[in-house]
């Protein structure tokens, strides 16, 4: 979704915030929408501010405060960036506060709609924020079957027929759970964090050749099902010739990177071959890549023994 309404958005938050509109009310339609000028989602909304103006201005006691000790000139000024249509689609008074008959004027002439909220600010901006993220935050679906294995989020891509759904059902039959197969939906939600979720119509179903359909959560239960996992690692399964396979580097393996809506993803490829335990190999993958997280390196460890052995043997 790349905008939304403020009816939306209020129509999603009451029961939360215990909102009502005061005043306003014709501005309902009003967009909120995260473009190429803001900094995602999150930069929509915010407490008072006339430099870089929120499209969702949040008021509590101390920005009511601070109105209140300006100036004449300098309050009509203010509030008259504060319900500028070009800027503002929404104003919220938290705190349960009293709000000004100015405010409630500017609100009707200018269309935007004003809201009372028994709710702290503070608690207000971070709904608001997190319900953004969700709703506007960057997507895209990547072929592959989206896994939780071993707490993380993994993708397992390849080439249609090389055998995902297959290593997927084996993984759920060592107690890993599915996520999304086919077509797994990820949104960046910050500036770092991908996550992966499953399209409605394809909640629970796996397909696996000469089975077809299966409902993972029937067969397996309700622990084999996730709804959602961060994408950590993706595990691109290949078919490779003798070549490529005397040409992988025999230490640390096929190990790289893809970007994923603008967040580099580490990606291992991973020979497919007759007799291979994939499923072995793949919680191998999941545990080393957790050892490189925290810092251990198998291949730099062996290196270093080498270099000592070396060492040692030179008189």
């Amino acid at each position: 979704m790349s905008a939304i309404t403020v009816q939306s958005l209020i129509d999603q938050l009451h029961n939360v915030l215990m909102v009502d509109c005061m005043n306003g009310q014709n501005g309902m339609h009003r967009l909120i929408k995260a473009d190429s000028s803001t900094q995602g989602p999150h930069a929509l909304v915010g407490f008072l501010n006339f430099i870089h103006p929120n499209r969702i201005q949040v008021l509590g006691k101390t920005e009511l405060g601070y109105l209140e000790q300006q100036g004449k000139n300098s309050r009509s000024d203010a509030l008259a960036q504060l319900f500028s249509p070009t800027h503002t689609a929404m104003v919220l008074i938290a705190e349960q506060q009293d709000i000004p008959d100015d405010m409630r004027m500017l609100a009707d002439q200018h269309a935007i709609p004003l809201f009372s909220s028994i709710t702290s600010s503070q608690e207000a901006v971070n709904r608001i924020q997190y319900l953004l993220g969700s709703l506007l935050a960057e997507t895209a679906i990547l072929h592959g079957v989206f896994m939780d294995v071993m707490g993380s989020g993994i993708l397992l891509s390849g080439e249609s027929g090389i055998g995902k759904s297959e290593l997927a059902l084996e993984l759920i039959s060592r107690g890993h759970r599915l996520i999304a197969d086919d077509a797994p939906e990820f949104s960046r939600i910050t500036p770092d964090i991908i996550n992966g979720t499953c399209p409605a119509l394809l909640s629970d179903f796996l397909e696996v050749r000469g089975l077809g359909l299966l409902n993972i959560r029937n067969i397996f239960g309700d622990n084999a099902i996730k709804p959602s996992k961060y994408l950590r690692l993706i595990i691109s399964l290949e078919k490779m010739s003798e070549e490529q396979l005397r040409n992988l580097d025999r230490l640390r393996g096929s190990r790289h990177s893809r970007m994923v809506l603008g967040v580099k993803i580490p990606e291992i490829t991973l020979p497919v071959a007759p007799g291979r335990n994939l499923a072995v190999a793949i919680e191998a993958a999941v545990r080393n890549h957790l050892l490189l997280l925290k810092g251990y390196d198998a291949a730099e460890d062996f290196i270093q023994r080498q270099q000592r052995l070396v060492r040692q043997a030179t008189p």
